[in-house]
């Protein structure tokens, strides 16, 4: 998911030794290329929790670049077949219960996503985070000598809620370990942490990444169950058509 979810962004094909010293933009070069590829299909297991409630939802992701995604709920049963599309900045939903296409309107776009600490817009991202901010490598707070730490402030014309983002990444392996979101005031009100660094699709990668919100208490775990990278598509996978398709 961007993202994927993605859900969302995230990265491979390392151009440079992992014990030599990184750069900024070295570095947010391979944070935008984590999970992305020339297209990719993976099965996710999406799980949700609250104070209140628990949730799992495995989920079909197929994706295009960075402009074109599909997702297809598989469970459980009672959202069996929703399926959201993804095409540049704009964001539709299928609702198969209904027989409807919803389209995403501007206004929602800071709402959740099946009701996931992942919000629309993280699925509809299209600029890479070079585009979107400026950047400055800066000691990590507490492990200097394990991580890098980078923190991020949005360009004067980028759209976005988030006042600040950093991001700390593994000096041995340069896999990402949290990305962390703070608005305006420079309050921390997100988490997302990646772990399960393991081989699959042929590459190696963070397989689980947790969002926590933290004023709701609440977080979301996503999965990767499988993904295989740069398969064939159809080309009519993102296509209107192709939503309604059961």
């Amino acid at each position: 998911m961007k993202h994927v979810l993605g859900l969302a962004f995230l990265f491979f094909g390392f151009s440079f030794s992992a014990f030599a010293e990184a750069s900024v933009e070295e570095l947010l070069d391979q944070m935008d290329r984590l999970y992305r590829s020339d297209s990719s299909h993976a099965t996710i297991e999406m799980q949700i929790v609250t104070e209140n409630w628990e949730r799992t939802t495995i989920m079909e992701v197929w994706s295009r670049g960075m402009d074109d995604t599909l997702i297809k709920i598989l469970s459980p049963l009672k959202d069996k077949g929703i399926k959201t599309l993804k095409r540049g900045n704009q964001m539709w939903n299928y609702f198969p219960k209904i027989n409807k296409v919803l389209k995403v309107p501007p206004s929602m776009m800071m709402n959740s996503w099946m009701g996931s600490d992942f919000t629309n817009d993280d699925l509809v991202k299209e600029n890479t985070l070079a585009d979107d901010y400026h950047s400055k490598l800066e000691p990590h707070p507490s492990a200097p000598e394990k991580f890098y730490f980078i923190a991020l402030t949005p360009k004067e014309n980028t759209v976005t809620v988030w006042g600040k983002l950093s991001i700390s990444i593994r000096r041995d392996d340069l896999m990402p370990v949290e990305q962390v979101y703070y608005d305006d005031r420079e309050e921390k009100k997100r988490v997302m942490e990646f772990r399960g660094v393991k081989e699959m699709g042929g590459k190696r990668i963070p397989t689980v990444m947790e969002m926590g919100t933290l004023n709701k208490n609440s977080k979301t775990l996503v999965r990767y169950k499988s993904i295989d990278f740069n398969p064939n598509f159809s080309e009519n996978l993102f296509s209107f058509n192709h939503l309604r398709r059961k």
